[in-house]
């Protein structure tokens, strides 16, 4: 076990160090900043009052923005270190593969999963402090969706760097894996499957697969309980799941996805040319 911790402390440290993380820290710190400057706290729009109408846009901004950072930045992790020739240098460390991999991979869950949360309760401390009421439940919510989104691309991103021997080559590969889960939020791949007359259940189970839709429809849930938004297939899924059901297959399929693949990654890594 100390060596798991050791590979946690190592990766936040180097984490800490490295320009991707103050530009990941600023993006979403100047999100909510904007969010705030624009006066989204004080509006009302369509419902939507102070904290709530904040919440909302800055989870729908998160949706876009982090799958594809910590893809990029994930997939540079273990195909960076092989190109490195860092794994020369760990093997000869008395640490077990298991421990230095999934150390890893539990520090970089926290290094992109902190500034999010930090910002979204930077967020939710202004309201405080502007007077505004704070949505208590649907942040609770929002923390659990963005671990558990950010717990899936990480799975991704260690599954492909381990799969892959270059850094180019690993970000590709994720840039076209962000692209296709993109394809099927805006509706091209689905339109086509539909355009096949395709049962409307089975175009849900496809959309409901993408660990992207999962958490659109289960951030948009909380504040359109009916998902009258999505029109007919919200039958479909609130007859199969009903409202708390469906939250809670957000909060745990993409979080268990990622955790699979990450636990492929592993046995691909441990099986694997380490040198």
């Amino acid at each position: 076990m100390s060596g798991f911790w050791l590979s946690t402390r190592l990766d936040i440290s180097e984490s800490l160090r490295s320009r991707w993380f103050l530009l990941y820290g600023l993006v979403f710190g100047g999100i909510v900043i904007t969010l705030m400057m624009f006066g989204l706290t004080e509006s009302r729009v369509t419902g939507f009052t102070g904290l709530s109408r904040l919440l909302v846009t800055y989870i729908q901004l998160s949706m876009a923005i982090l799958p594809i950072f910590i893809l990029i930045t994930t997939v540079r992790s273990l195909a960076g270190d092989r190109e490195a020739g860092v794994y020369e240098y760990m093997l000869a460390q008395p640490i077990s593969l298991a421990a230095w991999y999934w150390g890893k991979f539990f520090g970089r869950f926290l290094v992109v999963f902190t500034p999010v949360i930090l910002a979204m309760a930077l967020a939710v401390a202004w309201g405080v402090i502007r007077g505004a009421a704070v949505p208590v439940y649907d942040f609770v919510w929002y923390c659990g969706l963005i671990m558990s989104l950010s717990m899936c691309f990480l799975g991704f991103g260690f599954l492909i760097s381990s799969m892959t021997r270059s850094s180019d080559v690993a970000q590709s590969a994720a840039f076209f894996l962000w692209l296709i889960l993109l394809l099927f939020i805006d509706l091209v791949l689905l339109g086509m499957i539909i355009r096949a007359q395709a049962p409307l259940g089975t175009v849900v189970a496809l959309a409901l697969a993408n660990p992207l839709q999962v958490f659109r429809t289960s951030a948009m849930i909380l504040f359109d309980p009916q998902l009258i938004l999505l029109g007919p297939s919200a039958w479909i899924i609130l007859d199969n799941f009903g409202h708390l059901g469906y939250l809670l297959w957000g909060l745990f399929y993409p979080a268990m996805l990622g955790l699979v693949t990450g636990g492929v990654g592993y046995f691909i890594f441990r099986r694997g040319d380490l040198v």
